[in-house]
């Protein structure tokens, strides 16, 4: 049977439109879903100590669980949170099983390529941590000790380019890190000075201290990509916030110090 030209012109129109359909719910944002639902799904860590934890009454508490409560107050739906080991942050958000991640995610090139993040919300340390009794002044010092990390964190990614002689033990979150530190499966840590502040009480005895820092992340929230409004409306939730000090009062509140001024004045 031969195609005629309004035949194939037909199709083409077909095409074009199935291709339009397909493109717009590709690109269909989140923000409108949300807002219908009148609930948003935020994913939190569950095990990381002042930014997402379980306190003495096992609820979840921490400044990131603070920050997700008012952000779904001020976009006036009810909040979902999803408490999330460290590794699964990324996956849970790119499954579609949360709307954002507020977990203290570190804004990184890597998570860039298949991410989206808000301005930063929050800053954290990275730092290497010991006993008092060990000589430990940089990477080199850490040759032939065996240091603990969380798996798919930045601390994991700079200690494994970095102390190239040391075993790296990984656990798959922070509380079983911190189990390893104070019961001496490990030497030495790579974390966070919050997670240092949980292995001195629970282990005051071990004297445990930072070395030195490895560096410092702004964090952010996470978004997936393609999503311009639903990043847009949390961007100037975020600057609006930093304006009034509410996010500032939140952090200080758990970590005992203020943002850096160059995160409370974002451009």
């Amino acid at each position: 049977m031969q195609h005629t030209p309004l035949r194939r012109a037909a199709r083409t129109a077909i095409a074009a439109l199935v291709l339009g359909l397909t493109a717009h719910a590709a690109l269909a944002d989140q923000l409108d879903d949300i807002k219908k639902a009148g609930k948003i799904r935020i994913a939190t860590t569950s095990s990381t100590p002042l930014f997402g934890y379980s306190d003495e009454k096992l609820q979840l508490a921490g400044s990131d669980v603070e920050a997700a409560r008012l952000l779904a107050q001020d976009l006036g739906v009810q909040l979902d949170l999803i408490p999330v080991a460290n590794a699964a942050r990324v996956p849970t958000l790119q499954a579609n099983r949360a709307d954002i991640v507020v977990g203290s995610l570190s804004i990184t090139p890597e998570r860039l390529k298949v991410i989206d993040f808000s301005t930063p919300y929050a800053v954290i340390s990275l730092i290497i941590g010991a006993p008092k009794s060990m000589v430990i002044k940089d990477y080199a010092d850490l040759n032939g000790k065996r240091i603990g990390v969380t798996r798919a964190t930045p601390n994991d990614t700079l200690t494994t380019q970095n102390a190239k002689g040391a075993e790296i033990m990984r656990y798959e979150d922070d509380a079983t890190l911190i189990t390893s530190m104070v019961t001496g499966q490990v030497d030495v840590f790579s974390s966070t000075p919050s997670n240092l502040q949980e292995m001195q009480k629970k282990a005051p005895g071990k004297n445990l201290e930072m070395k030195f820092e490895q560096k410092a992340f702004d964090l952010g929230i996470a978004i997936n990509k393609n999503q311009p409004r639903l990043k847009e409306w949390i961007d100037g939730w975020v600057k609006t916030n930093m304006k009034n000090g509410k996010l500032n009062a939140i952090y200080k509140k758990y970590h005992g110090r203020d943002l850096p001024a160059a995160v409370q004045n974002p451009a």
